[in-house]
Formats: structure tokens, sequence, C-alpha cells
């Protein structure tokens, strides 16, 4: 049964405060969610190739250990690697098969790894320990079950909303500016462990940004503040082109203090704070939509490394932030779209126990008027999650 009413709250341009987070790639959390995610990728490969299909697997179990590393103003070394913890369930054997399950997991986390983080070595710099297992019998089967459309592997529930409120734009296009190839370029001196704090009160927006400064790079503390300074010329010409807001202010490396050396500076020797200082784990970064946002509903599933074919806590938030995307977008005279799916573990996919749209609407419009239409693209998008189901096998969907 699908459910369509009003939005009984204020649209989130409306609250006195709003705050918004985004991690960025070089984050702990954003490291364990994306390796997680590719060992997942890797593996759908694998079994697709071999067998035909996706095996039963959940690599959404993960953390990554800090190392330790010692810094100086010019460099430094690694004392102690990193280590990323790869667990929960696999496929292992496959009518008669082996599958080199741990070799295909460390092999999809160096690459990632190998792609995004510039300083990270894959081979010097991190340690792998695989921690995965076959399945219970009971998951497992759900794989040999006959039909066309997968059934549920879980009772869950997840929920979407568009569009992004201009707090929620600005938050996630600056993390996504900051480890832009352009940005990196003119500064290669800054790292990939981004994070980006938003707090509007009114039509004020307050950023605080952490991106740490590669030691290799800086040769003194004069030197750290001179290229603080430039970067911090970057970003406000950033924000002086957005013209949404009253007045943006910006707090970068809020720690810094002059005078104290490198305890009044934030350096790093590989870009990431899990080198030293923060340890990461998965499900602890940005939503499916790119950011932690606490004015709006959020779900408690960690998306990446979940099965892409049969587990809706990913298939259903990925879905759920698509579905609101469809209706504003293809519906007049709305303000906001939230959708909430909810599966019960052994029903097919396409027909979730729960479906529901909740639409804020423009002055003078009805839900009733709307209601048909958005019957319609719940209809449209639960058939076609086949079709969104090959698309995660691809990884063509980010999940963080």
């Amino acid at each position: 049964m699908i459910t369509v009413e009003s939005f009984k709250s204020k649209s989130i341009t409306e609250h006195r405060v709003e705050i918004v987070e985004r991690k960025g790639k070089g984050h702990p959390d954003y490291i364990c969610d994306s390796i997680m995610e590719a060992v997942s990728i890797a593996l759908c490969h694998e079994y697709k190739t071999s067998f035909g299909k996706i095996l039963h697997h959940n690599t959404d179990k993960g953390l990554l250990i800090a190392g330790q590393v010692e810094k100086r103003f010019g460099g430094g070394r690694v004392v102690t690697p990193m280590e990323i913890i790869i667990g929960d369930r696999a496929t292992f054997t496959s009518a008669g098969q082996e599958i080199p399950v741990g070799e295909i997991a460390v092999n999809a986390a160096r690459a990632w790894i190998k792609d995004n983080l510039r300083f990270v070595d894959p081979e010097r710099h991190m340690k792998y320990r695989v921690a995965l297992a076959p399945g219970s019998d009971a998951l497992t089967d759900i794989f040999d079950r006959s039909g066309e459309i997968r059934l549920s592997n879980d009772t869950s529930a997840a929920v979407g909303y568009y569009p992004l409120s201009p707090t929620e734009n600005v938050v996630l296009g600056m993390e996504r500016f900051l480890n832009g190839r352009e940005f990196k370029e003119k500064f290669p001196q800054s790292g990939e462990d981004i994070k980006v704090m938003g707090a509007r009160s009114g039509n004020e927006l307050e950023l605080t940004i952490a991106m740490p400064l590669m030691a290799s790079f800086v040769r003194s503390e004069q030197a750290y503040f001179e290229i603080k300074s430039a970067i911090m010329d970057e970003m406000h010409l950033f924000t002086d082109n957005l013209g949404v807001f009253d007045g943006i202010s910006i707090g970068y490396n809020a720690l810094d203090m002059r005078g104290r050396g490198l305890g009044g500076v934030y350096l790093s020797l590989l870009g990431t704070s899990a080198e030293d200082a923060d340890s990461g784990q998965v499900g602890r970064g940005n939503r499916v939509n790119g950011i932690i946002s606490m004015n709006r509903p959020m779900g408690t599933e960690a998306a990446a490394g979940k099965n892409p074919v049969s587990h809706v806590g990913k298939i259903y938030n990925i879905l759920a932030h698509r579905m609101a995307r469809e209706i504003y977008q293809n519906i007049g005279g709305i303000k906001e779209v939230y959708v909430l799916l909810q599966s019960r573990i052994g029903s097919p996919l396409d027909k979730p126990r729960s479906a529901s749209a909740q639409i804020l609407l423009e002055k003078g419009r009805h839900v009733d008027e709307i209601a048909g239409y958005v019957e319609e693209i719940f209809e449209r998008e639960l058939a076609g999650i086949d079709s969104l189901c090959d698309a995660l096998i691809r990884g063509e969907y980010p999940i963080c």
C-alpha cells in the first residue's frame, strides 16, 4: 500500500537553526565506507563473471585502526601502519569452485587507496585483516530461490528526501571543491581528510572546516600560516560566488595557535588523521546523499558494503532518495518531499511492507491533487528495481 500525505512541519529552510556535516574522502569513516563498498563491487564482479549471478555477501562491517607517525616541519616517518579490518560475510565456494575472497577483498582495498589517497602507499602504510566468513543457511538460501525479483534479506526501513537545502548544498559543495582536482593542483600541500560543519542561524552561515597541510610541503610554522592564509582566501572566493546567505563566515583549522610549533598546527604525513589520531568505522560517515543533516530524518543502516541485490539497507536507502527527487522534479508546486520505505524479510524487494511520501506543498496546492502522480512514480520506481540493483552492482551510485 502506498500512502501520500501532507508533511506536517515547516520547510528545512524555515528552521531558525540548521546543522549539516560532510566528511571528505580522507576521513577515516569515509575511507572505511568506501573500501567496504569497493570490496562488495569487486566480489559482485567475480560472482557475476564466474557464476552469472550475485552470491550472498555483506561486507558492511569494517574498522580502520589508526597508525602512528612521527612528524616534523618538512617531513616525518610512519612508525606503525594503519590497519583495515574487512569483515562480515561472503560466499567462498559455489558449484564446487573456490572463490579467492580474501585476495579479492585486499586487492579492492589497495586499489581504492591508490586511486584516492595521494600520500598513502597501500603496501607500506596499510595492513589488511580479512575477517569474512560464510553466511548462514537461511540467508544464503535466498539466493537459490526462484523468482524474477530477489527477496529482501532483512526487515528494515529507510528514508530519503529532496531537495537539498542551501546549507546542505554549500557544505557538500565546499568539501568537493577542496578535494577537487583543480584545488589540489593549486594547493598540493592540502590533505584529503576534510570535514566541513555548517551551522546556519537565520540566514547567516558559519562553516568550520578541518583540512591538514602536508608536513613534507611545510618547512616552518611561518610557512604553515602563509599557506593557510592563501587557502582561506580561496575558500572565501568559493563562498563569495554563491549569493545565497546574508553572510558566510569560515573557521579553518580552528585549533591552530601561533607560537606553539607542531602543537599549534594541523600537519599530516599521509593526508588522513587515521595515520595517528582517529580510527574509522563503517556507518559513521555520510548518508547515501553525501551529508549528515541533523535536522532531517536519518536511517540507522550503513549502506556501504551491503549486498546490492537483496539488502534493503542499501537498496531502499538509495531508492528513497531517488523517489523523493523524482517526485519533486516531476510534479509542480512542491517545496520538499520525504519518502519512507519499510521491508519485511522474505518479501520481494519490489513490494515494500510500507511505502509513503510526505509532501510539503506550496501555498494553494492540496495533496489530493498530486497523490495519483506520486503513486505512479512509486510504482514505476519499484517496477524498475532490478535496473537499480544492476547499477549498484556496477558501483554507479555513490554511497558516501
